[in-house]
């Protein structure tokens, strides 16, 4: 396998890897290249004139991996069924009318042109080329694409009909989800039983003309004009229409990207929430990209039946209820445009009921990603508190440690850090001297006088587990005479996990060994925390940034010294962000075995739908110390 020197992204931003079961390292392979002439450009073999010895499916075999993989082919013949005239992966996609008779060997290629496609959808053409193996996101784990490189094209009709769309639903879409693994650890060379596995029904269409029918929209509409779609009605349905993510040993099977073959189609493409159908017929060629597995690249889109999806508000809290919410914020700066901080605080004041206590997560410096060693964020905070009185919130006090600077991950120059609001006028802050970003908070007293050495503080910055992530925050705080220590946390992203999809079975979580790190340190300080005061009512929250089924999960509860809220929810309420299509959780809110009292919620109002103020949901409880 080689390296292509310059690699073709399948669009020009990339998504942020700080969330994702499988958020991924960009980088593309082209394997192998085309040959290249004097002026840099693929040489192009002879137009064809008459069809060669091999058809598609011959091309494909029985496997991931082209068994033509670097050779020259002459004169594929198939009908044009789609284009891509826009990005930096132009080309067409081309389908046999005559397939043969095995299920395991698509019919449809991808022709890379490199620049924009001069064919017509339904013209019938012979391509010579090289097979080339490419690998959307080779070093991410993605499977591979085989498609024909360096082309020559000859057309020999126009306006022919196309071939009959696969109709993908709950009939042909195997339950079990990928196959096992060959000798290399991968499934790439593994032959495709596409009746018995869901990636590899999917790679026995690779290409080819797919359909789906009256399908839901499980996750919104995003600013690349892509959405994702249910085709298996038997997946796992949230609360809301969306699916959800429950274990890693049963990804739902029935996820699909849809994108549109624009400039081609004139169908504006439909702006659709979680819960939304796209009725009738969605078709087009069956992709495969980096930014999230298999894609119907939507020739026909269907028509968009909005079913008016709610922005949820959490019930009110009674006068002697305590109320913490945290919210992660993305990446709020002082210079972001004001329409940001005030739909947040329309959240917080509306949506969240104004709640006393505040962990905000993802909180910039002053001037945002510009580079320039600000690490102070008072600007951005104060911004963000004269949103929340301007919606009608309280005029809430707020502390906070300012990281060093570059030492906490996020968005370069960004300064990420977590932030505690609080509404003086229901609850107090103890202020405790001596809290820095480098000094790791103690306990101190026993029983009564259990206490934190510095409030706020930062729960052991300098341990490795912290390294280029964000530090808990931990502070104390009165309510009703009562103490409350409360820990806001940031564990580090997904970033670098291989996808649920990938070619690699099982797929490594290499971020979680941080996680567990992390979670390990917390739940020490936690239990040193109830050892001096075993009544200590301690509320942890935040973006763990893992399931609530995972080892990081598993280790920040051990010894009960913290109860998950979460598995608390009906299951079909389980998720506060979706990706790729799945629901599932990110954060969490943890609270110590005095705290029996917990009305917990997870405040839908972001994640579901187009339009965000964060990519996350806000989730509160409700306790009473």
């Amino acid at each position: 396998m080689t390296t292509a020197p310059a690699p073709r992204p399948r669009r020009a931003a990339l998504l942020r890897a700080a969330i994702a079961p499988a958020a991924l390292a960009f980088s593309l392979v082209l394997v192998p290249l085309p040959a290249a002439n004097a002026a840099g450009a693929a040489a192009a073999p002879p137009a064809p004139t008459e069809a060669g010895p091999l058809r598609i499916h011959d091309i494909h075999g029985t496997t991931r991996i082209s068994p033509q993989a670097g050779k020259p082919v002459t004169g594929v013949p198939g009908i044009v069924t789609g284009l891509r005239a826009y990005g930096s992966s132009k080309g067409f996609w081309m389908q046999d009318p005559n397939p043969d008779a095995n299920p395991a060997t698509s019919e449809g290629i991808f022709v890379y042109t490199g620049g924009n496609p001069t064919v017509k959808v339904g013209d019938s053409v012979l391509v010579s080329g090289k097979v080339t193996v490419y690998y959307p996101n080779f070093n991410g784990g993605s499977q591979s694409l085989t498609e024909l490189s360096g082309p020559a094209v000859t057309v020999l009709s126009s306006g022919n009909p196309l071939p009959a769309p696969v109709v993908v639903d709950t009939r042909n879409i195997p339950g079990r989800y990928a196959p096992p693994a060959g000798p290399d650890g991968t499934i790439s060379s593994v032959p495709l039983n596409p009746e018995k596995y869901a990636l590899d029904f999917y790679a026995s269409l690779e290409s080819m003309l797919v359909q789906v029918k009256d399908v839901r929209v499980v996750q919104a509409t995003d600013k690349y004009n892509e959405l994702w779609v249910a085709a298996d009605k038997q997946d796992q349905r949230s609360k809301r229409g969306g699916l959800l993510y429950e274990s890693y040993k049963e990804p739902n099977v029935g996820r699909l990207m849809v994108q549109q073959q624009a400039p081609v189609s004139q169908q504006p493409f439909p702006v659709a929430n979680v819960g939304d159908e796209l009725t009738g017929t969605t078709t087009g060629p069956l992709d495969y990209n980096q930014f999230g597995g298999y894609t119907i690249v939507a020739g026909t889109l269907g028509t968009l039946k909005d079913n008016h999806l709610q922005r949820e508000v959490t019930p009110q809290a009674g006068e002697r209820e305590l109320t913490i919410a945290t919210y992660n914020v993305e990446n709020l700066a002082a210079t972001n445009p004001d329409a940001k901080f005030a739909q947040l605080a329309q959240g917080i004041v509306t949506n969240l009921r104004s709640p006393d206590i505040v962990a905000l997560e993802e909180i910039q410096d002053n001037n945002g990603a510009k580079n320039d060693g600000t690490v102070d964020a008072s600007q951005t905070v104060a911004k963000f508190l004269a949103a929340i009185k301007a919606a009608g919130g309280p005029a809430y006090d707020w502390r906070s440690v300012d990281p060093q600077d570059g030492k906490d991950g996020g968005e370069p120059g960004g300064n990420i850090r977590q932030v505690f609001l609080f509404n003086p006028q229901r609850v107090s802050f103890t202020d405790i001297p001596g809290g820095n970003a480098t000094t790791a908070v103690g306990v101190t007293g026993a029983g009564a006088t259990a206490a934190l050495t510095a409030s706020p503080g930062r729960i052991e910055p300098n341990d490795e587990a912290w390294t280029n992530s964000r530090k808990p925050l931990v502070g104390q705080f009165s309510f009703r005479g009562q103490k409350v220590f409360v820990i806001a946390n940031h564990f580090n992203s997904k970033g670098g996990d291989q996808g649920i999809d990938s070619r690699f079975q099982a797929p490594t979580r290499s971020s979680e060994v941080q996680r567990i790190k992390q979670a390990t340190v917390e739940q020490t300080f936690v239990a040193k925390l109830l050892a001096a005061d075993k009544q200590a009512k301690v509320v942890s929250v935040g973006d763990f940034n893992d399931y609530q089924f995972s080892p990081a999960l598993a280790t920040l509860t051990k010894g009960g010294v913290l109860r998950d809220l979460v598995n608390e929810l009906p299951e079909t309420e389980q998720y506060s962000y979706v990706y790729q299509g799945n629901s599932q959780v990110l954060d969490h809110i943890l609270v110590s075995p005095e705290v029996g009292y917990a009305k917990y919620d997870i405040v839908h109002i972001n994640a579901e739908f187009a339009q965000q103020a964060s990519d996350h949901d806000p989730q509160v409880v409700r306790i009473k110390p």
